[in-house]
């Protein structure tokens, strides 16, 4: 039987990747993702997937991101028993970043039972604790490279691709077809995480298009972030930069500090206000050989200036509360990255509507999210159940994603052997899916496709890979 290959997320949307390969022997699931952002694509989480989870019999995680691996505790409560395949590095920060979204969906749903804003009653978690426990029972990591036997004539291994420490592709070969995942590309020439590999030669890419339709700023990040953080502490105000825990919360500070120690920023104390972010940099010095991170981090402390002196770093409740007594200029950096839970959300309502202060947003804002909402010029936002004014002053720097950009993809790409027999083009909103497919249909000469949700293909008349 050649292989089929479906979308159960990631299409039409940069969350939710779930990508089925069924190949007559072994089923294999690639990531497992969580729906964020709008309500609609939320309300999938609930759904059962259109295939089942029992009847996998591997799950590969090309990365240890929500939107790649969030929903693996909620896969395994709905029945998959199999091995969860990833790196060594991804194995480490999985177990943090899930245990970390199990306990907001608890703490979520008792806050909305305690106030009564939940439509449903009571309010239940996605998923548990217990459930993620039980998931990190079925990890098991593998050195990049090595190639596992899945059953049958089916084989997989992981190679480097950046973007966050334990980053990785996947080439899974089935038979003669072989099927690259991109997942998130990292970029080429950044501090912190190394440049992506070449991708090996494959019949058919999946990639991802989260900025396939533009180029990130080139305008150095001193120059992005130099005025609007004067300007703040001119006013006495507190800068609050979202931030997500892993790889954006050690870039960012490493950033800062290293600016500061410059000059070219003021001097201000920075607040790490994220158990998560310091666990995860811990995570980050334990990797420090780690293929997908910078070889300038190695043997020489530079991983220590991750937190430089001018950091505090903030793990319980209780400090994070102690920091509204603390008037500013000051920067406070906290998790998620796009507004949608965690601490950030009480900074957030105490800050927003004060004009003193800056929100610095530093990374992509999903559509239905609130950073997307701010982005879009929203006056109000609503957190909690209540509404806040939007008076402070709101910046994006667009130089730290950790995702490769248009020209990032397509260098990436090039830099292959040979041309893919056909490409899907997944992970980005249906404008820059749409945009960057045209690219490519125009570089390559070869069928490229923008999947929908639950499509699925037939691969035995794809062409081999030129």
């Amino acid at each position: 039987m050649p292989p089929r290959l479906s979308f159960h997320g990631g299409a039409g949307t940069v969350t939710g990747s779930r990508y089925l390969v069924e190949t007559g022997g072994p089923t294999v699931l690639v990531d497992a993702g969580l729906f964020q952002g709008l309500k609609d694509l939320r309300l999938r989480n609930w759904r059962r997937p259109a295939f089942d989870p029992a009847a996998i019999d591997h799950l590969l995680l090309t990365h240890a991101h929500i939107d790649h691996a969030g929903y693996l505790p909620r896969l395994v409560k709905d029945g998959y028993a199999g091995p969860v395949h990833c790196t060594t590095a991804t194995f480490d920060l999985a177990r943090l970043l899930l245990l970390d979204a199990a306990k907001i969906q608890e703490e979520d749903a008792q806050y909305a039972n305690r106030r009564g804003f939940s439509k449903h009653h009571p309010a239940l978690p996605l998923f548990t604790v217990a459930d993620a426990e039980h998931a990190f029972t079925l990890m098991r990591p593998v050195a990049y490279g090595a190639w596992l036997d899945l059953g049958g004539d089916v084989r997989a291994r992981f190679l480097n691709v950046g973007h966050i420490l334990g980053a990785a592709m996947i080439e899974l070969r089935v038979g003669a077809r072989t099927i690259v995942f991109s997942g998130d590309v990292g970029r080429y020439d950044v501090p912190l995480h190394a440049n992506p590999d070449p991708p090996p030669a494959c019949d058919a890419l999946v990639v991802e298009s989260t900025y396939g339709d533009r180029d990130h700023d080139a305008t150095p990040l001193a120059d992005q972030i130099r005025d609007p953080i004067e300007r703040a502490a001119a006013r006495g105000g507190t800068v609050l930069i979202p931030s997500f825990a892993v790889g954006r919360a050690q870039l960012v500070t490493l950033c800062l500090g290293t600016l500061m120690e410059e000059g070219r920023i003021p001097t201000l104390p920075i607040h790490i206000d994220s158990p998560m972010a310091v666990n995860a940099t811990r995570i980050y010095g334990k990797h420090i050989r780690d293929l997908s991170l910078d070889e300038a981090l190695l043997g020489d402390g530079r991983s220590n200036r991750l937190f430089p002196h001018e950091v505090a770093l903030h793990r319980t409740v209780e400090e994070s509360r102690r920091l509204n007594d603390l008037p500013g200029p000051r920067i406070i950096i906290s998790s998620s990255g796009m507004l949608t839970g965690g601490r950030v959300l009480h900074h957030l309502k105490r800050l927003l509507p004060d004009a003193r202060n800056l929100l610095l947003l530093v990374g992509y804002q999903a559509a239905g999210t609130r950073g997307r909402k701010l982005l879009e010029g929203a006056r109000t936002v609503r957190i909690h159940g209540q509404d806040y004014g939007v008076r402070a002053e709101l910046q994006c720097v667009s130089g730290l994603s950790a995702h490769a950009d248009r020209g990032d993809l397509l260098r990436w790409i090039r830099a292959g052997t040979g041309r893919p027999g056909v490409v899907f083009v997944t992970h980005g909103e249906p404008a820059a899916a749409a945009a960057f497919a045209a690219l490519l249909r125009a570089e390559l000469g070869v069928p490229v496709h923008t999947p929908e949700l639950e499509q699925a293909f037939d691969l035995a008349d794809v062409p081999a890979a030129r």
